[in-house]
């Protein structure tokens, strides 16, 4: 009996392990992608987990993940976020909005083409 249990823990140790791994790469993944639309650069592409729950959805027992990152919007300053995972779902995407205009569009950079046109009159 104590075989079966240990075997047991050590399966379920590696779906946690796995399972934590997809998580973490899903929450880099949106961090990545949220961090273009915005404009602004996430510094060491990562996150760190900050807090782990439980959460009973409609789906069943799921866990809460809440992870930290940090982003800068010129490069020099170091910003703090947070994001939540619930499972696989996104709960929240907390960038500092005080800071960042979303409103405004992403500044160009080097090598970016705008086109010019000539009969263009405000």
């Amino acid at each position: 009996m104590s075989t079966f249990l240990i075997i047991i823990t050590l399966v379920a140790l590696a779906w946690f392990w796995l399972d934590s791994s997809r998580a973490r790469e899903l929450a880099v993944g949106i961090c990545r992608q949220a961090s273009e639309k915005y404009g602004v650069q996430l510094l060491d592409e990562s996150v760190a987990l900050k807090s782990l729950g439980i959460r009973w959805p409609n789906e069943g027992m799921r866990f809460r993940r809440v992870y930290s990152f940090d982003f800068s919007r010129d490069g020099v300053e170091r910003l703090n976020g947070n994001l939540a995972l619930v499972g696989i779902s996104l709960e929240y995407l907390d960038f500092d909005f005080s800071i960042i205009d979303v409103n405004q569009p992403k500044q160009s950079k080097a090598g970016d083409v705008i086109p010019i046109n000539k009969n263009y009159k405000e």
